[in-house]
């Protein structure tokens, strides 16, 4: 069962550490710690992406800062609580890390595999220059009754298939995880750059209901 459920959501990112361990969470007294990673895109444009590891991967008292890894896992989502309301938090939990000797090329950095349902209906759109893009949100399973929702972003010819889905579909994602900031207006006068993060997508199969 669980190594069914494991299936459905893998990721691959391969980057440079750019911060330090900051302390998560603790289960049944294993450490948990955030640590960011900068991915190459084709473009040479870079992903941040925020990672979980335990402190059995890794050693969290060292500054890795500047070291290539590859990490193998799952992407992640839990609710935080603030500002009345709750907020999507995303990561990709580490099951695999390794060290590797230089950052490789972008076209095999970022790979991320999605078997989940739609669980709101897709927001299809154009752009002022006539790109279609259609915003999914994917509930995948994981075990213990729980689910991950992930954002993903389809482009052109996927954006007009999932324009179509209904909520309950099932459906196979294949793409890359990416991030983009973005300003939220806190008030009248307050601002504050945040970095969202949803999965870009190269694959798209309807796998029935």
């Amino acid at each position: 069962m669980s190594d069914k459920v494991i299936e459905n959501n893998q990721v691959t990112i391969m980057g440079e550490v750019v911060s330090g361990f900051t302390f998560s969470h603790e289960v049944f007294g294993e450490g948990f710690y955030m640590v960011d990673v900068d991915v190459k895109r084709l473009s040479n444009s870079r992903d941040r992406i925020p990672v979980m590891v335990s402190e059995r991967l890794i050693d969290v008292s060292q500054d890795y800062k500047g070291e290539y890894l590859m990490i193998c896992g799952q992407f992640r989502s839990y609710n935080r609580h603030e500002e009345q309301k709750n907020r999507l938090v995303l990561s990709v939990f580490a099951r695999e890390v390794t060290f590797i000797e230089e950052e490789p090329d972008g076209a095999r950095t970022n790979n991320i595999l999605l078997d989940g349902y739609i669980c709101k209906l897709p927001v299809y759109r154009k752009t002022p220059l006539g790109r279609e893009i259609a915003d999914l949100l994917l509930a995948v399973n994981r075990p213990y009754g729980k689910s991950d929702y992930i954002p993903c972003i389809c482009w052109g010819r996927n954006a007009r298939f999932a324009s179509a889905f209904e909520v309950g579909e099932h459906v196979q994602i294949l793409g890359r995880i990416q991030s983009r900031e973005y300003v939220k207006k806190l008030s009248e006068t307050e601002t504050q750059k945040r970095i969202a993060y949803e999965v870009s997508v190269s694959k798209l199969e309807c796998v029935g209901i």
